[in-house]
């Protein structure tokens, strides 16, 4: 393809994706210099589309960026007025006082918010201020300079047959060239992975780490709701050996939002992350607030959790990376959305104070530099230890003594601990089949649980039929003559929209097949598949799943 000729458009910077690092960078380069031109790029069919997140927002990177956001409209229309944390048991809980909580654990005078629709309304403050937003326009390729550096992306690739080969409806897309490329594609982003490859951006840091976090939401009856309370639990159904945990969240119109987060490292691969979700909502103390309700969306996605210690240099030769992609998110707080703005900004005032020097298709290291001993650094650093010590030592003690970490450390500055490693990559943590046992879930009641394929279309996700399947496979024989005796094929039950099936017919062989239109860009395959046989690239632009407010 390298023979294609395509148009080219030039701007200052280029930025893939438009979620809060993405338009808070561009927002905040228009604030610096209004005449600076700024492009977004969003793979999305409108921007929110592809946003999904709990959300609790913690506004001080929103007051940073826009201090008057109130009186503009921003839709932070739910305050927290109710903060719980519960260790649930299988009919029964313990409610853990707040007083015995970390400071930085409060969630006073943060917001339940959807995400999608605080990146729709960012979008309109940035159009408003000159910014270029352009949806349904994915990002396949990188574009490279004479040195090797990232001089810009390939957008808006049309039309190619299930082989690739470009079919008689094929357009090239365009190319837009950038004095600096930010790609703010969340987590996994098939650019990013690219660029940390290139050029060994994770060289001196820890091994990436992933949860899945899956997610609906709810229309409930006036008297089981509850304005403004946030509620978060570990324990029951996974018991006290997997860590992962919950969340549930009252806001505006009746609406609650239940999620389920599993850490992936887990190693019994007969665990169904989607169906722990499903058996969860069936506990007393959610099962009250749901029945006679309604759900009324669904969706899923990776969430990372390394931390700290697991950041890459966040910076490259012509770009940055923000956001998810570096991996921000605060993972006792279940909060990432803050420092996604926060990196925004802090690549923004990188790349303008470059462009006002002359430079441009260089590294920008103070953004990297600022990243870890700004904001980001400090909220990161403090929590930095949770998630390796409950991957040790389990949930419940890694629960107490991730706690006195953070206590301490926020006491005397700190840890004893020192920074802990990771260790095994998600993919190296699972386990073979035979030396674990397999888990009989119960079948979903289609009122409060519901299967898989029907609460995919919740999502509203679409792929069309004719394009190259965007999950490859670099040994289409794997599945089955590695994966399926070796770990019973997790990839059946590891994926929340049930793309991955194993077909077994009578005198046939077994096949795997990828229901890749099922896809609502999770990337948990890409993460936990134990072979590493599989590479999730963007399938063409306005594909995929269509959340109206997650």
């Amino acid at each position: 393809m390298s023979e294609i000729e395509r148009e080219t458009m030039e701007y200052d910077v280029v930025i893939v994706g438009a979620g809060p690092s993405g338009l808070s960078a561009a927002i905040r380069l228009k604030q610096l210099n209004a005449g600076l031109e700024v492009v977004v790029l969003e793979k999305g069919s409108e921007v929110g589309a592809h946003i999904l997140s709990g959300a609790v927002l913690d506004p001080s990177a929103l007051n940073k960026l826009i201090p008057d956001w109130k009186e503009k409209g921003a839709p932070l229309n739910t305050a927290v007025t109710e903060d719980n944390f519960y260790v649930l048991g299988e009919s029964g809980q313990i409610r853990l006082p707040n007083m015995i909580m970390p400071p930085l654990m409060s969630n006073h005078g943060n917001y339940i918010v959807s995400m999608g629709n605080v990146c729709r309304w960012m979008a309109e403050q940035a159009e408003e201020m000159g910014v270029e937003i352009f949806p349904g326009m994915a990002c396949s390729d990188l574009v490279f300079g004479d040195n090797g550096e990232v001089k810009g992306v390939v957008a808006g690739e049309f039309g190619k047959n299930t082989d690739g080969t470009p079919s008689t409806a094929y357009e090239p897309g365009m190319e837009l060239h950038g004095k600096y490329v930010f790609l703010s594609e969340g987590v996994r982003g098939s650019l990013s992975k690219e660029v940390i490859s290139k050029y060994d951006l994770a060289a001196n840091c820890d091994v990436p780490k992933f949860g899945i976090g899956m997610k609906e939401i709810w229309e409930v009856k006036p008297g089981n709701h509850n304005l403004g309370e946030v509620t978060h639990s570990m324990g029951w159904p996974m018991g006290f050996k997997q860590s992962g945990g919950s969340f549930m969240y009252h806001l505006e119109n009746n609406q609650v939002y239940v999620g389920y987060i599993i850490d992936l490292n887990y190693k019994n691969p007969h665990l169904f992350p989607y169906m722990e979700f499903q058996r969860f909502k069936h506990h007393p103390r959610i099962s009250k607030v749901l029945e006679g309700g309604k759900r009324v969306a669904y969706g899923a996605r990776a969430v990372t959790k390394g931390g700290f210690q697991s950041m890459p240099n966040s910076a490259f030769p012509g770009g940055a990376m923000l956001g998810c992609s570096v991996g921000l998110v605060n993972l006792p707080r279940i909060k990432g959305n803050h420092n996604a703005m926060y990196s925004g900004m802090a690549a923004a005032e990188a790349a303008f104070e470059a462009i006002g020097a002359g430079r441009s298709g260089d590294v920008l290291e103070s953004y990297n530099a600022e990243l870890k001993s700004g904001p980001v650094g400090k909220d990161l650093k403090i929590v930095r230890n949770v998630a390796p010590l409950t991957a040790k030592f389990g949930p419940l003690v890694g629960l107490v003594l991730g706690g006195f970490d953070m206590w301490f450390q926020s006491i005397f500055k700190f840890s004893l601990f020192g920074t802990v490693k990771h260790g095994k990559t998600d993919a190296q943590s699972t386990g073979k089949a035979s030396d674990y046992p397999k888990i009989d879930y119960p079948k979903p009641d289609g009122k409060l649980s519901f299967d898989r394929l029907t609460n995919v279309s919740f999502a509203m996700t679409n792929h069309a039929e004719n394009q190259p399947v965007h999950l490859q496979l670099a040994d289409p024989s794997l599945p089955i003559s590695v994966n399926l005796p070796k770990y019973a094929e997790p990839a059946q039950r590891y994926c929340p929209a049930g793309v991955y099936e194993v077909v077994e017919e009578p005198d046939k062989d077994a096949r795997f097949v990828i229901n890749f239109q099922n896809c609502v860009h999770c990337k948990t395959c890409d993460i936990k598949d134990p072979s590493q046989n599989i590479t999730w690239v963007t399938p063409q632009g306005g594909d995929g799943p269509n959340y109206p407010n997650m």
